[in-house]
């Protein structure tokens, strides 16, 4: 596509989406409570279609197809899961904790009231870690899209989106978020389903012998790329594990927690949304083994965008605007949760509406800049090292949920609960010595892959499960012991 042609759809949905943003911040005047949750004002189709939009950022025109092209059936279902598994644990445990903690905006607030300030900061410093570089990804993903779909020079993307979403989210918070997500979850849902059906409708029998496929060159070992490769459960569950546990640390959705009228809302809406993200994430994974079919692709990440080779100018341009959508969608959800995560959960909530302003701007130049690729003191943030934190935050999560989540049971103390996180980080060591040595161990805290560099599905497993028996036997252990000296 003509790049002038990209800049000009690029600039005319950035200035639709501003608008709306924009108008929804005027409507009512803003106090740093109403700004960083929009305290039950959202109907339950309203935050379904809020959490959808938040939740399909432009990783979804990337991860999902990548995971497709390397790995097999598995590893497609399980991509697809992870997504919609976060929002079907809200839709259980989200009215619970609100039910709980009525005026909440984190789930560290819960955190607090629970297990204590102490805990609260490490689960906020997991969050904003976790969320920090979930949307530095998502600038360096729209730069790529945009490189690839127009010749565009991806800083411009980058900054465009950051200046826009910033200025409205900055000015409006999350009702301004809420506003725009509920345009953005049609433009998605259309836009996919369409230019989906103008790509594919006409070969469906081609396409399903492309997804069963394998990958024709010979010297990608393990490049399965086919939908009929069945043997890839262990690193297909591995990826709903990590994924899952990382995503309840995210505070946007939880801000929609109590952004929902009531706990039924939120109960409805999240079930709306896992049914909108499972099918779609599914369907882009296995577009991903439909590439696979055709070789070797120079950009694994990018493995989608082969299937866009030769089409026809107006599909281009339908993926340009859905493109700055995706992005939009999810970086506006990012700014508003890392905001309400550094107020409420690190700054004790001591920050004022002007103070909330100037994080969710100041966040944005630090973000574009190592989306850029920098070396920072020897550390270069490339696909390879950005997918190295997004683990290090998984394992991190995968340690903490339980111990978080079984404080909803009232036989849970707080302090056994705290000793379960500390413990679910210990017991990845013990499997490191057990499999191999100390030193293996210590390596897995900071890197849980396996051979292949993918999510370590055992690592992730001593995490969550060390952590939880050692929440319930602690809790039972104190109980007991304080009714004997009764």
């Amino acid at each position: 596509m003509d790049t002038n042609i990209a800049y000009g759809l690029m600039l005319a949905t950035l200035g639709f989406f501003g608008y709306v943003g924009y108008q929804a911040a005027t409507e009512k005047e803003l106090d740093t409570d109403e700004y960083l949750s929009a305290r039950g004002t959202q109907s339950w189709q309203r935050i379904g279609l809020s959490l959808f939009a938040s939740g399909m950022g432009i990783w979804i025109l990337f991860g999902p197809s990548e995971v497709g092209y390397w790995g097999g059936f598995w590893d497609v279902v399980g991509y697809a899961v992870s997504a919609s598994t976060p929002f079907l644990l809200l839709a259980y445990v989200g009215p619970m904790v609100r039910e709980k903690l009525p005026d909440g905006v984190t789930l560290a607030d819960y955190v607090r009231m629970r297990i204590g300030r102490p805990m609260q900061i490490y689960v906020g410093i997991i969050s904003v870690a976790y969320m920090f570089t979930f949307l530095f990804a998502e600038f360096t993903a729209i730069g790529k899209a945009m490189y690839v779909l127009s010749d565009m020079d991806p800083i411009i993307p980058m900054l465009a989106v950051g200046v826009v979403t910033a200025g409205y989210t900055a000015y409006g918070g999350l009702p301004a978020s809420l506003r725009t997500d509920r345009i953005q979850a049609w433009v998605v849902l259309w836009l996919v389903v369409a230019l989906l059906l103008i790509l594919f409708a006409g070969d469906i029998g081609s396409l399903i012998s492309d997804a069963k496929a394998y990958n024709p060159e010979g010297d990608l070992d393990w490049s399965i790329g086919s939908m009929s490769y069945m043997d890839s459960f262990k690193s297909g569950l591995a990826l709903v594990v990590a994924i899952t546990a990382a995503e309840m640390f995210s505070q946007g959705n939880w801000q929609r927690a109590w952004a929902s009228e009531n706990e039924e809302a939120l109960k409805k809406g999240s079930l709306l949304a896992a049914a909108l993200v499972l099918p779609l994430v599914f369907i882009m994974g296995v577009l991903g083994t439909v590439a696979a079919a055709k070789g070797a692709a120079s950009d694994p990440s990018a493995a989608f965008f082969i299937l866009l080779e030769d089409v026809h100018i107006l599909v281009i341009a339908g993926f340009v605007v859905l493109g700055i959508a995706l992005v939009c969608s999810s970086v506006d959800t990012l700014q508003n949760a890392v905001s309400a995560s550094i107020n409420r959960d690190l700054a004790d909530g001591k920050m004022d509406l002007k103070q909330a302003r100037i994080v969710t701007i100041a966040m944005i130049p630090l973000a574009i800049y190592l989306a850029t690729g920098p070396t920072i003191v020897g550390f270069t943030f490339d696909a390879y090292s950005v997918f190295g934190i997004f683990l290090f935050a998984d394992l991190l999560a995968a340690a903490t949920v339980l111990p978080v989540l079984l404080t909803l049971w009232e036989r849970i103390d707080s302090r056994a609960s705290l000793a379960g996180a500390v413990c679910g980080l210990l017991s990845v060591v013990v499997y490191g010595i057990y499999t191999a040595d100390l030193s293996t161990g210590i390596d897995y805290l900071t890197s849980p892959t396996n051979e292949f560099g993918l999510a370590n599905l055992e690592v992730f497993l001593s995490a969550l499960i060390g952590s939880g028996l050692v929440t319930i036997t602690g809790s039972e252990i104190l109980i007991r012991s304080e009714s004997t000296v009764e």
